[in-house]
């Protein structure tokens, strides 16, 4: 099964850039989005591609945050949010239940210049979805996905030293996740490369994509019981159309 994560800062921005070709152009099973900025209504006049079933999760402010799946195979069931009302109200969230296991789409609140939202991000929003993955789990393993707005280490990112109190490279922020993979889940992309000089977002200034100049924020993690099923998990840095490019993951 082949599904694809991408954050499009803006799906109706990007449908000017090529998420329709995109789509067509990959085939996923699974096409999720982060940072869909719009409500259905918005994109009813596209035409999406054929035997892609949409479904949407719409923050209640306009034009903010949001999520999204594509579903060229249907799941059993759909479930929007976390269940709790401190942190349904951004379109965060979306689960689909296939047989074997459950596929989850996220895209995590960002600490913000500044860092005022660091203390929500890892002291309650961080906690609340591993204990939703780790409560789908008592039922099945986990492929979760999106942008998780961390550069989780050293080598994730290409200017560690100057960033390390910038949102998305905090020690808090590193530390929660680094937590969450010790409840037993798999960064799957290090499965496959250990090095640096991949990313997955880009400043939109100083030519920063051009140079490769980045972080590595978008993701695809499994439950450890799934680690014998993985086939490979890769980037699409060469896929324009956002500051983040899309995802990979290839599972059994």
């Amino acid at each position: 099964m082949k599904l694809i994560s991408w954050n499009v800062n803006g799906v109706r921005s990007v449908l000017k850039k090529g998420l329709l070709e995109v789509m067509e152009a990959v085939q996923a099973d699974v096409f999720c989005l982060q940072e869909t900025k719009c409500h259905p209504g918005d994109v009813r006049h596209f035409a999406w591609p054929k035997g892609c079933e949409p479904v949407w999760n719409s923050a209640q402010k306009k034009g903010y945050a949001g999520t999204a799946m594509f579903f060229r195979k249907k799941p059993l069931t759909l479930t929007l949010d976390l269940g709790v009302a401190d942190h349904d109200t951004e379109g965060r969230v979306i689960t689909a239940e296939f047989p074997d296991w459950w596929l989850v789409t996220v895209y995590t609140p960002n600490s913000q210049r500044g860092l005022p939202r660091l203390d929500y991000r890892v002291k309650a929003w961080d906690p609340a979805f591993l204990k939703y993955l780790k409560k789908l789990e008592k039922k099945k393993p986990v492929v979760f996905c999106g942008d998780l707005n961390v550069a989780h280490t050293e080598i994730d990112l290409t200017n560690p030293r100057t960033n390390r109190r910038n949102a998305g490279f905090t020690d808090e922020e590193r530390e929660s996740f680094t937590h969450l993979l010790a409840a037993g889940f798999i960064d799957t992309f290090r499965e496959f490369e250990k090095g640096g000089g991949h990313y997955t977002w880009w400043s939109q200034m100083a030519n920063c994509r051009a140079r490769n100049i980045g972080w590595r924020v978008d993701y695809f993690v499994i439950s450890a019981a799934l680690r014998p099923r993985l086939k490979r998990a890769w980037i699409l840095p060469d896929i324009m159309g956002s500051d983040h490019c899309p995802v990979g993951l290839e599972i059994e």
